[in-house]
């Protein structure tokens, strides 16, 4: 698999006169797993967006979005060959985002979609060898069974995976996962987040994720990015978190949420990660 990085230098946003992104400026490496948190508001999601190309910057100041070596966006303009870059990068949403009348399979096959050829797109014609590979990937997070159900029988959690299941078909070396978890249950959310970062462990994919409940990131991520009012609030080590750096960084609010009891104290793949 191709040398993942994701680097971000000076990006502005602003929705007419509100400021949205403030001279946001990281770089991940390849292989990291690194949670992204703030409060509702921070820019997270907005963030996620631009390293796709979804959202365009501020015009002349926006800064520069450069994904696997290759500008994505500069200063307000969308590069011409990002689309190509974005075939390698896999988005997962908060709401799952799969067609609910088509069966799993077939959601899982549409992450192939960027990659072949266009009338065979048109037509979804999908050979063998991507069928296989869609068995597979489907196989990796425990749905195998399920590839002939309709997507609109199952459950949220399920749902997530089938998503997951699509960006490994699609091959990305980089996951995005926005707010994977955030309508789930704490069983699903623990199943998702084990098989995010067994993903992360055993291909080497660079995986973004941005989490509401801290514990999460605690758990499954040795770095976390924060944000606090469009602005970079930490960058660095997960443990350098301490409760004191949370309540400013979520001025005392949201801190029951934070801690909730469905934050992931028992799961193996997690304890491992942690340590």
């Amino acid at each position: 698999m191709s040398i993942a990085n994701i680097a971000v230098e000076r990006l502005n946003k602003a929705f007419g006169q509100r400021t949205v992104l403030e001279d946001i400026a990281f770089e991940i490496r390849a292989g990291e797993m690194v949670a992204l948190i703030g409060p509702s508001g921070s820019g997270k999601s907005t963030l996620l967006r631009h390293l796709v190309g979804l959202t365009i910057a501020n015009r002349q100041t926006g800064g520069r979005v450069t994904v696997m070596q290759h500008d994505i966006q500069c200063d307000g303009r969308l590069i011409r060959r990002s689309r190509a870059e974005r075939c390698r990068t896999g988005y997962i949403f908060q709401q799952f985002n799969l067609v609910g009348r088509l069966s799993v399979m077939t959601n899982v096959l549409i992450g192939r979609l960027g990659s072949m050829p266009r009338w065979r797109a048109l037509l979804g014609r999908f050979s063998e060898e991507e069928r296989s590979q869609a068995r597979h990937a489907l196989a990796r997070v425990g749905l195998g069974e399920l590839a002939g159900q309709r997507a609109n029988t199952l459950s949220g959690g399920q749902m997530q995976r089938v998503a997951i299941a699509r960006a490994l078909v699609q091959d990305a070396d980089i996951i995005y996962a926005d707010e994977p978890i955030a309508s789930l249950d704490p069983r699903s959310a623990r199943e998702v987040m084990d098989i995010l970062k067994r993903i992360n462990a055993e291909d080497g994919r660079t995986v973004l994720v941005t989490l509401h409940q801290v514990e999460y990131a605690r758990r499954y991520c040795l770095r976390t990015i924060a944000l606090k009012q469009g602005r970079l609030y930490h960058d660095g080590p997960t443990a350098e978190l301490t409760d004191a750096r949370l309540q400013a960084l979520y001025d005392n609010a949201d801190l029951d949420e934070m801690h909730d009891a469905s934050a992931p104290n028992d799961s193996p793949v997690a304890l491992g990660a942690a340590g």
